[in-house]
């Protein structure tokens, strides 16, 4: 018996690691105000949060917000992902630039530190029958290494693009600034943006599910049936 998996988020890198994985998940968008979010955690706790407890916090509340909403009419029958990404360079956690400025400015950091790590948080919740039960986070990290012969020229041609402005760390390696990465330490999947080792970990973890019962895709081996029970 396949799995439905519902993804609460708007990234096409995400849909697009999950559909190479063999697996065709619902899209529910979260809406969530993430620099809210992460303003109002670090007023209860009193400090800043590091960049494993931004994604994490993000991740959950990516999956959490869209509990219990439906689609096509029909209640959520499976189970929900979130996930978010951070770039962390000098101690310093980064998010999505945003403005052309702005993701210059840190192409030009990047280039001049020469390395730094993605982390990736994931958020997974069982929803199976219509109501939220048990739900579990984990997180992935990726040390990159950048080109140390990036040009201005360069910069500024990426950043034109647009690509940069609404990915976490103002890059991605399946696009255009793949160019200008050297290597890559950690699980590649993760710097997209989505760990499929770790999504995987979670569901045989903690739901006790084989990650083949997830796929769905076109083209995917079909799951064998489930052993009766003895």
């Amino acid at each position: 018996m396949t799995v439905r998996l519902y993804l609460a988020s708007t990234s096409p890198a995400r849909l697009s690691l999950l559909r190479a994985a063999g697996v065709e998940p619902v899209l529910i968008s979260p809406g969530v105000d993430e620099e809210a979010a992460v303003a109002q955690e670090e007023l209860t706790l009193g400090r800043r949060l590091t960049a494993v407890e931004t994604v994490t916090l993000l991740a959950r509340a990516k999956a959490e917000a869209v509990i219990g909403e439906r689609v096509d009419g029909e209640e959520i029958d499976g189970f929900i992902l979130g996930g978010d990404s951070a770039f962390e360079i000098e101690g310093q956690v980064l998010g999505k630039p945003h403005e052309p400025e702005i993701a210059a400015e840190r192409w030009r950091q990047m280039a001049r530190i020469g390395e730094g790590v993605l982390h990736s948080g994931h958020h997974l919740i069982d929803h199976r029958g219509g109501r939220p039960h048990a739900g579990h986070s984990q997180h992935a990290s990726a040390h990159l290494t950048f080109a140390d012969d990036l040009t201005e020229a360069e910069i500024a041609h990426y950043v034109a693009s647009g690509e940069p402005l609404e990915v976490a760390g103002a890059f991605t390696i399946d696009g255009l600034a793949g160019a200008f990465i050297s290597g890559i330490t950690g699980t590649p999947s993760a710097v997209v943006g989505l760990s499929i080792p770790v999504l995987r970990d979670l569901f045989r973890s903690h739901f006790g599910i084989e990650w083949h019962r997830l796929w769905n895709r076109a083209g995917a081996p079909a799951p064998a049936p489930l052993d009766p029970p003895r």
